[in-house]
């Protein structure tokens, strides 16, 4: 089987995720969050977890992605981790993941390591100003993952701005594509799907 990836990143609340589910509903394909390889963290206290920064590319397990990637990209299923984000650990249980025409990644990081690039054959950044990603950040954290507002203004003041202006918003040199993240969704998921993906 030939199998076709698309990776999809941008900063976090610029709506990565919702372009990742609509496109995999389009092509009857699979997600892979790039938020289920976080690294483990058991060995550390519940606090010392926390404290740790979530938004640098060095809390990713690139390398366990890059090896997934490559075996599903034969046409060979993968067992997923999965990441419990209230707890900040990995689950004691791997989802699989059969091959698909197409398959869809999506995360923060999705290309800044060029070795990952290279997996993709279509690349897509998902733009949007800060004050709007703040607030998707603020609602979801609240709803999903048992944060306060006032931990996700810290984290956001002190992490996941700087590192988003570090490491993320560089990367948009490196998509096919740039979609706006406020845009009509039907519109960048067309977009996506011209690139390439009429086989």
């Amino acid at each position: 089987m030939t199998v076709y990836l698309i990776g999809i990143a941008g900063p976090s609340g610029s709506g990565k995720s919702e372009l990742a589910r609509r496109l995999a509903q389009r092509l009857t394909a699979p997600v892979i969050s790039m938020d289920s390889y976080y690294r483990e963290l058991h060995h550390l206290t519940l606090a010392e977890r926390a404290a740790v920064n979530f938004d640098e590319p060095a809390s990713i397990d690139d390398g366990l992605l890059r090896q997934h990637l490559a075996v599903i990209r034969q046409g060979q299923p993968v067992e997923i981790p999965v990441y419990d984000f209230t707890t900040h650990t990995r689950l004691p249980r791997w989802e699989p993941l059969a091959p698909a025409p197409y398959i869809v990644v999506e995360g923060l990081f999705t290309l800044y390591w060029e070795e990952l690039r290279r997996l993709f054959d279509t690349t897509v950044y998902v733009d949007l100003e800060d004050e709007i990603c703040y607030a998707r950040r603020l609602a979801r954290d609240i709803r999903e993952r048992g944060r306060t507002a006032e931990s996700v203004a810290w984290q956001y003041r002190t992490t996941v701005k700087p590192m988003a202006e570090r490491y993320i918003l560089p990367t948009k040199r490196h998509a096919h594509l740039v979609v706006r993240g406020d845009g009509q969704l039907d519109e960048s998921v067309e977009t996506v799907l011209r690139h390439g993906l009429d086989r």
